[in-house]
């Protein structure tokens, strides 16, 4: 994948559109909708917007920040988002 970033903090610059999307943990307990804006929205089991904020993309590799100013990373190998311990897989449109 070619370095580019997108998200928050990436003054009019466009996400990469294989990021923008809703991932989910095989079991689909967790799902984190990363959106075109440079925010997030995670989803645990039956709490909706469990954790919420913005992430940026530079490269494979995406920061994340909590509303609260909890951060996280993650890194898209092969088409798997790796965040933190989880492992999630994009939904098809």
């Amino acid at each position: 994948m070619a370095a580019s970033t997108g998200g928050a903090g990436a003054a009019g610059a466009e996400p990469r559109p294989d990021v923008v999307g809703v991932w989910t943990t095989a079991d689909g307990h967790i799902r984190q909708e990363l959106r075109s804006d440079g925010r997030y929205d995670e989803a645990r089991g039956a709490r909706r917007s469990a954790y919420t904020g913005s992430y940026t993309v530079t490269g494979d590799h995406i920061d994340y920040v909590d509303d609260t100013g909890f951060t996280a990373t993650g890194d898209i190998r092969d088409g798997v988002l790796h965040h933190e311990h989880l492992v999630l897989y994009k939904e098809e449109a």
